[in-house]
């Protein structure tokens, strides 16, 4: 298993002097870090870019600067060595491109002045591969908050966690990290309480289980902190009751989250790798997942 990934990951000095942030190189290392998590190995494209542009070279749009025959025979080159990879190992599980670049934009690229959406052009020759913007790539950590009573809770719990992790998510299921038992000191609630807390700190993404008459206190706490530090909420309720005429489940808690009616839609909503179609292929599952992460 492995991606193809542009090389500015793991290589940011290759990209166009002054646009790298903070959050871009957070970004690019989570990136990697998902793929040695999962064993997904990393095969890095080349950079046309700079290989036609030169290092340190200023950022712009296509049109006026890369628009020339000399840089359209730099990229069939490119596109040469990416297919003869694909021939020796196979096809991978998507690429992994970095949005608003002119040659690897996923969802939008600078044509001209102003971006439009679309693939870059480098990107767009292989449309019938997947392509994963790197800031989506990286959102991998989930923090799963669930009630944990009862067998039949911690069963589902499990099921849920283990659906993630066969798409490549790292999953935090408080159950499995100690909070099981009723029989619950003092000093033992207060060591559930920090480390679920850092783990929540520290997640991409918050998946709920908003199921029963009223949500959980616990996971309804966890959902709110969570919308709080900006990290977006998935819940699930697969409970057919309704808290009013409009709302499946207490307002504030739906307002909060994208709310979907079982498990299955998460790793569409999540944006898997594994599931990420090709551009050309419905477009509703890319709808679905943009909408979860603001840029």
């Amino acid at each position: 298993m492995y991606v193809l990934m542009c090389p500015c990951i793991a290589a940011p000095s290759l990209r166009a002097v002054g646009i790298t942030n903070d959050a871009d190189l957070r970004a690019f290392s989570q990136a990697q870090e998902r793929c040695r998590a999962f064993g997904i190995e990393s095969v890095m494209m080349p950079c046309s870019e700079t290989v036609y542009l030169g290092p340190d070279h200023p950022p712009g749009p296509y049109e006026g600067r890369l628009d020339t025959p000399a840089f359209l025979a730099v990229m069939d080159r490119s596109e040469e060595a990416v297919r003869g990879v694909i021939r020796e190992r196979g096809a991978p599980l998507c690429i992994v491109g970095v949005d608003s670049s002119p040659v690897c934009g996923v969802n939008r690229w600078y044509r001209t002045d102003d971006r439009q959406p679309g693939r870059g052009v480098f990107l767009s020759r292989f449309p019938e591969i997947p392509a994963l913007d790197v800031i989506d790539f990286a959102r991998y950590r989930v923090y799963l908050a669930a009630p944990l009573f009862s067998e039949a809770e911690r069963a589902y719990n499990r099921s849920v966690a283990a659906l993630l992790r066969e798409h490549l998510f790292s999953v935090h299921l408080p159950q499995e990290c100690g909070d099981s038992s009723a029989e619950r000191s003092a000093e033992h609630t207060a060591c559930i309480f920090t480390e679920n807390l850092a783990a929540l700190s520290q997640a991409d993404l918050v998946v709920a289980v908003i199921d029963g008459a009223d949500a959980d206190s616990g996971t309804a706490w966890e959902m709110g902190y969570a919308y709080a530090q900006g990290i977006p909420v998935i819940a699930v309720r697969t409970d057919f009751r309704q808290a009013g005429v409009s709302e499946r489940v207490n307002l504030m808690l739906e307002e909060a989250a994208v709310v979907t009616d079982t498990a299955a839609h998460l790793p569409r909503l999540l944006a898997s790798p594994r599931l990420c179609p090709p551009r050309g292929d419905t477009a509703i599952g890319r709808i679905e997942c943009q909408s979860l992460f603001p840029r």
